[in-house]
């Protein structure tokens, strides 16, 4: 303090006094070592450093006799007492009787000079035993998993992983879109019994019809999608309009013009359709026509059609091109034939494909994956698929046999040469 020496004289200004420390380490005493420099501080000087921290007394540790063990303190272990965090071991469990004589002989080690382990407390111990057994069973059921994804018998695969980065594929509402097909079919869907409507035509009119568009769409060289939608409006048409048999040709042209004008991007001219029907009909009377037509579905033309559930299932199927050539080939069989109106386009297509399958393979290859993105189970289809082997075995007679020389040539892979799947009619 100034105003004061060494010596308490006043008025001279000296150094403060040096401290000295002195505690007994076995035997004899410590030098004693400045404040300043390299120094080592009791245990007491360090807890009054702690601000808000209590001073504690030594602790006194025992043995498994209840032998008073003496403990050193390393700076660590301070630290730990000064914040109240200090864990022993359950087998060394500290003595209840504190020690009053703050003398007592405590040895300052440092941390460095010795690296003191403590025990693991029980908690710890029975923490890592639990993590142990969790990371056992997480080993234990992703080895069940490997094992069934080998199997491949329950696995479902997911189809729009490849084309997750495609904008164009849509892969976030394609699920919600075929949902919306599936509703769809069924209020756009016309009766089996239609026929029955009508006074002047019968069902087999219109399979000539019909096979004779397929023939004329294949030499326009039309989109696939514009042949399925083409038989939807004639279908829909006649399902509410009576049509006399010298029309029928009329309305099948004239359907066909309106699902060029829907789906196509260069649509035939009106001429052309006169002239592939020979010219029995003049201009306005195409274009009357197509006016009674839209008029009469009220203007829908959004309809869904086994073509777009094809394409899903097929990719459903991870099919290759003997199999996509192999499966169209077999549903436009069913568009020529009037008795498959009875099914929805879903499950037609689901069926040709299933059909098409056991013609390659010689057996069913129906599985999860087919049933999750079709909703039909193997036992659903077999009834369409049998009608439809029917209709391969006689592609080839008969009058309509414009499908079969369609899939006669080289562009369509030769399909006819697929020989039919006949144990489906057994099972």
């Amino acid at each position: 303090m100034a105003g004061s020496d060494a010596n308490n004289n006043p008025g001279v200004i000296g150094p403060a006094p040096t401290m000295q420390v002195g505690l007994r380490a076995g035997v004899g005493k410590l030098p004693a070592v400045a404040a300043a420099g390299g120094n080592r501080r009791a245990l007491s000087a360090l807890n009054r450093n702690i601000i808000g921290a209590p001073t504690y007394p030594p602790i006194k540790q025992c043995d498994n006799k209840n032998q008073p063990v003496h403990r050193p303190i390393t700076r660590r272990f301070a630290a730990q007492l000064a914040t109240n965090e200090v864990f022993v071991n359950p087998k060394q469990m500290l003595c209840e009787q504190e020690l009053k004589d703050e003398s007592q002989d405590i040895s300052i080690i440092d941390a460095e000079e010795e690296d003191f382990a403590f025990s693991e407390p029980m908690f710890v111990q029975h923490t890592e035993a639990m993590l142990e057994e969790i990371d056992r069973m997480q080993e234990v059921e992703m080895e069940d998993v490997a094992s069934e994804e080998e199997e491949g018998q329950d696995s479902v695969v997911d189809i729009d992983a490849c084309d997750k980065n495609n904008p164009l594929a849509v892969t976030e509402y394609i699920n919600d879109l075929y949902t919306f097909y599936r509703k769809s079919e069924v209020t756009s869907a016309v009766s089996p019994r239609y026929m029955a409507n009508q006074f002047d035509i019968n069902e087999r009119m219109r399979g000539i019809l019909i096979d004779w568009l397929i023939e004329v769409h294949y030499k326009f060289e039309l989109m696939e999608e514009t042949l399925y939608l083409t038989v939807n409006l004639i279908d829909r048409f006649l399902a509410v309009h009576s049509v006399v048999r010298k029309k029928l040709q009329l309305v099948g042209v004239t359907a066909m013009l309106l699902a060029c004008k829907y789906e196509e991007v260069s649509v035939p001219v009106v001429d052309d359709l006169i002239l592939i029907s020979d010219k029995a009909y003049s201009r306005k009377e195409v274009l009357d026509m197509e006016k009674l037509i839209v008029n009469a579905l009220q203007f829908n033309m959004s309809v869904p059609t086994p073509y777009v559930f094809m394409k899903r299932f097929l990719k459903a199927a991870q099919s290759d091109k003997k199999l996509e050539l192999l499966s169209f080939f077999l549903i436009e069989l069913c568009l020529v034939e009037y008795e498959m109106l009875k099914y929805p386009p879903s499950l037609m297509s689901a069926a040709a494909i299933y059909t098409a399958q056991c013609c390659l393979n010689g057996s069913s290859q129906w599985n999860k994956t087919h049933e999750w993105y079709t909703s039909y189970s193997e036992e659903q289809l077999l009834e369409c698929s049998r009608l439809i082997v029917g209709f391969h075995q006689n592609s080839g007679t008969g009058r309509l046999t414009g499908v079969h020389r369609k899939y006669s040539t080289s562009k369509f892979g030769f399909a006819t040469r697929t020989q039919p799947a006949n144990f489906l009619l057994l099972t």
